[in-house]
């Protein structure tokens, strides 16, 4: 055996045990679940206390803190959708 391909082999046996997931991570599917249950929680958070808001049960920093957190919730969905989009255009233009 070439000394050469012995090396290559157990560099990436150590490479491949390297990049192995770790036994307790999320998976990506599970990850982006958790984003999304955490948005719909803030914009509803947001609409509960803007009713509330309306009735005289909540005071108006509560109010300004609950649109502020769900303003801040849908600009970020918003720049994570153009990043992907983008991603997905320079993909489209890759090369065959």
């Amino acid at each position: 055996m070439d000394i050469r391909t012995s090396l290559a082999a157990q560099t990436y046996a150590q490479t491949r045990a390297a990049a192995a997931p770790e036994p307790g991570s999320e998976n990506v599917e599970t990850t982006i679940g958790r984003m999304v249950g955490s948005f719909a929680e803030t914009l509803a958070n947001g609409e509960q206390t803007a009713r509330a808001a309306m009735t005289g049960g909540a005071d108006p920093h509560a109010l300004v803190q609950a649109l502020a957190s769900s303003q801040l919730a849908v600009e970020t969905v918003a720049t994570v959708r153009d990043k992907v989009v983008e991603a997905y255009q320079e993909i489209l233009r890759m090369p065959v």
